[in-house]
């Protein structure tokens, strides 16, 4: 996964996959998906990001433990 801010237009896209973008819905006001030619999510683009995070520049990455069965 990879996660692109762009400062110019404001947008922070995560891509998903490397698959070419054949369809793109726009699920809520500003909240992009695109998809693949199979309806697979490609990436996600979030405009005017500045608006609706507090630092879009900023990541935090969480890795959460499976547990295990004991």
């Amino acid at each position: 996964m990879k996660i692109v801010y762009d400062d110019e237009t404001d947008t922070l896209t995560l891509i998903f996959n490397d698959g070419k973008i054949s369809e793109s819905d726009e699920i809520k006001e500003g909240i992009i998906l695109d998809y693949d030619d199979k309806g697979k999510v490609v990436s996600m683009e979030l405009l005017d990001a500045s608006m609706q995070l507090k630092d879009p520049k900023s990541i935090s990455y969480e890795l959460k433990e499976m547990k295990q069965a004991v």
